[in-house]
């Protein structure tokens, strides 16, 4: 059945219900859900076409990457995988590039890109180029080199009308569509600011 229901078109109702059930009562971040809260996000942009395909690309490295970990030592929270990785001390984890921790983090840069998105579309602005440059420029630009930078703000021109995505997101009427944006948004905002303090907290914020 989940085979069946991730090929159907993309409805925003796969994020939002992902990333209500990935927080716990103890604010761990529950590696699952999170996944596959990240693998709606990836169909959203994949329904988009060729314009956020840097991003969606690279997200779905990063997801599969992320799975393997969670699977190999059955981490069944982000706590619980940066505990773990942690332990083998701070200079192993700086030098493997294919870490969880680094595969979090990367992932984590664009999500907070994507949360300051989707308040954009609900906030009503039309020009959604504006907001997407906007929402880059706020987040995941200062990681990106000057050439991909640039790639994107050109790749976000060509991006389609605010109604567009509001019919993308499948999830009835516009108005449907901007209250789920608001029901969602805050369950993301919470994974962001749980991950945030989480990586501030053991200084990983900065991984190579």
């Amino acid at each position: 059945a989940m085979a069946a229901a991730a090929a159907g078109p993309f409805s925003l109702r796969e994020v939002l219900d992902a990333f209500r059930r990935c927080v716990t009562e103890q604010r761990e971040v529950l590696l699952e859900p999170y996944l596959s809260g990240w693998r709606g996000l990836i169909r959203f942009l994949q329904s988009l076409g060729t314009v956020f395909s840097f991003i969606s690309k690279d997200a779905v490295a990063k997801v599969a990457l992320l799975e393997g970990h969670r699977q190999q030592h059955g981490f069944v929270s982000l706590q619980s995988l940066v505990q773990h990785e942690l332990a083998a001390g701070p200079a192993a984890l700086r030098a493997r590039s294919d870490s969880g921790c680094r595969t979090v983090l990367r992932l984590h840069r664009a999500l907070r890109w994507l949360q300051l998105f989707l308040e954009g579309l609900r906030s009503g602005e039309p020009r959604t180029s504006v907001l997407c440059t906007d929402a880059y420029n706020a987040s995941l630009a200062q990681h990106h080199p000057w050439v991909v930078r640039k790639a994107a703000t050109v790749a976000f021109c060509a991006l389609p009308s605010r109604d567009a995505f509001l019919e993308i997101m499948n999830v009835g009427s516009a108005e449907e569509a901007v209250a789920m944006l608001g029901e969602a948004i805050p369950y993301i905002g919470d994974v962001y600011s749980i991950t945030q303090e989480l990586f501030a907290q053991h200084k990983l914020l900065d991984l190579p």
